[in-house]
């Protein structure tokens, strides 16, 4: 619908036809698990347009439960599928957009078709129906959609329990930026599973590989989505390497004449030479206006993807941008990582919420790689600001430079987004050393010592195994305590160790990044 009516904005004459398969057209699909719990009470809120008005509007002809079942590349024409009464007809085009977007990830499990999925309207209506008297249910997949489904249910008062077949929901995280998540579904009462299969859906329950069954009164597949490319394939338009319809710049496929947009495409990745799978709104929506503008002689390539995503999972923000940790390593490539643990505004302002930020950078030249952020509020604020700055092309120390608003209900006169490019130049100009959460164990078990500065209440609270503890307002007095060699000096999370660091410069000395905090949801994951 993006691409029709911007289309019909740029040219009044032209005859626009959308067919949709479906019984519903230009409706809120990221709203969908809102209204089965019913936040979004009113059904008709999730329906922005339909084909009256659209037609009332901007004169388009949308047909719905119409499917495009065929295209003739050589008439320039489509086979339409009346859904209701099977009747095919045909229809020519001059230009051609596939959208058919992305279709639920369906594994042949024994009683899979018990499992309810969400993509549409009538998904929706057929959850809605579901969930009316049940009271039990087993979300299988903890990616954005699973979570959000979970969270819905629990609002409903269902009993949920959450199976993910990896270590952890949310992929887009790495291990230690995801615990918090874990620690909340698990606050409220969600059964979560995580490294389990799940075997077969009975009637009422679902086994797992371990031979466990959980009781289901529903059950929702949520276990990720693959392009819809059926119809694009048996057109003999080329699909991509990772199983997306491939497309150029311009989003135009190996047909000239057939544009293709949306989840079905596979899109150029803004870190490298690849392509991705990305099925988010934004980058859809974009692709839609720019093949209306090509189509229209005003084209402009389509902006490679960097993955900018954002949940909320039970009150918290969790959100990402670029690639992570998991993924540089898998990609051979180098980087710093930085930890911070800032509050969303000035703290002495009532309300502050403390946040996890991660900032991925090259260590050679300052480039952001990518960032994550969980936290009660501000993280939306952050990610936005550092994806912005990443498709300005700013370096890691830029971002202590950039000039944000601040009030104490908004932010902190250091914002968290400067002082990560503050901990960022610190480290890229080798003004301080760091190690990472994951790297303690082996430095310790090659003898260097790991000096704790946070106070000895702190200390006796929770500390990293074979810690010393020297609080900082004592280090310069008490050094000769420490034994010779090298050194990690940590606090809670990065800041009074910072200032370690240089009280002990004429040693060997790294600062453990993110402090005791990572250390602890990293080795906790």
């Amino acid at each position: 619908m993006s691409a029709a009516t911007r289309l019909r904005r740029l040219d009044e004459a032209m005859e626009i036809v959308v067919l949709e398969r479906s019984g519903y057209v230009s409706f809120a699909n990221c709203g969908l698990p809102y209204h089965v719990s019913g936040v979004i009470e009113q059904r008709s809120a999730l329906l922005l347009q339909t084909p009256e008005s659209l037609w009332e509007r901007f004169r388009i002809d949308v047909r719905v439960a119409s499917e495009a079942v065929r295209i003739d590349r050589s008439r320039k024409s489509v086979v339409v599928r009346d859904v209701a009464t099977g009747e095919e007809s045909e229809l020519g085009y001059d230009r051609l957009v596939l959208s058919p977007g992305a279709r639920p990830v369906q594994p042949p499990i024994p009683g899979i078709e018990r499992a309810l999925t969400l993509r549409n309207v009538e998904d929706t209506d057929a959850m809605v129906a579901a969930v009316r008297d049940a009271r039990t249910a087993v979300v299988i997949g903890g990616g954005f959609i699973g979570l959000e489904v979970a969270e819905n249910l629990l609002h409903r008062g269902m009993s949920v329990a959450l199976v993910e077949a990896t270590d952890q929901v949310m992929a887009p995280l790495d291990p230690e930026m995801v615990a918090p998540v874990h620690d909340r579904l698990r606050e409220h009462g969600v059964d979560l599973r995580l490294g389990s299969a799940v075997t077969a859906i009975g009637e009422h329950d679902v086994t797992l590989a371990d031979g466990s069954t959980l009781p289901a009164d529903v059950v929702v597949a949520a276990i990720g989505v693959r392009p819809d490319v059926a119809l694009a394939r048996e057109a003999g338009l080329q699909i991509g390497p990772l199983g997306g319809i491939a497309v150029d710049s311009r989003n135009v496929t190996s047909d000239p004449s057939i544009y293709a947009v949306g989840d079905a495409v596979e899109k150029d990745d803004a870190l490298g030479d690849g392509d991705l799978l990305v099925p988010l709104a934004n980058t859809a929506n974009l692709q839609g206006r720019r093949v209306a503008d090509d189509i229209a002689g005003r084209g402009v390539p389509t902006r490679p993807v960097m993955g900018t995503a954002i949940v909320g999972v039970l009150g918290l923000q969790v959100a990402a941008v670029g690639w992570n940790e998991k993924r540089l390593r898998a990609m051979g490539r180098d980087y710093l990582a930085v930890h911070t643990h800032p509050a969303s505004h000035a703290t002495y302002y009532p309300g502050a919420a403390a946040m996890a930020l991660k900032l991925l950078v090259d260590p050679t030249d300052g480039t952001i790689l990518g960032a994550q952020g969980v936290g009660e509020s501000g993280i939306d604020k952050r990610i936005d600001v550092i994806a912005t700055a990443m498709a300005g092309g700013l370096k890691a120390p830029d971002l202590a430079e950039l000039e944000l608003a601040y009030a104490p209900q908004f932010g902190s006169a250091k914002d968290a987004v400067n002082m990560l490019g503050f901990v960022a130049e610190n480290r890229l100009s080798g003004l301080e050393r760091s190690v990472q959460w994951h790297e303690v164990e082996a430095m310790q078990d090659a003898g260097v010592t790991v000096v704790d500065v946070r106070t000895p209440a702190e200390f006796e609270a929770g500390a990293i195994p074979g810690a010393i503890n020297l609080p900082l307002d004592e280090l310069r007095d008490r050094s000769a305590e420490i034994p010779d060699g090298e050194l990690i000096v940590h606090c809670g999370v990065g800041i009074r160790s910072h200032a370690a660091v240089f009280i002990l410069g004429d040693r060997r000395v790294h600062n453990l990044d993110g402090g005791y905090t990572t250390w602890r949801a990293g080795t906790a994951a």
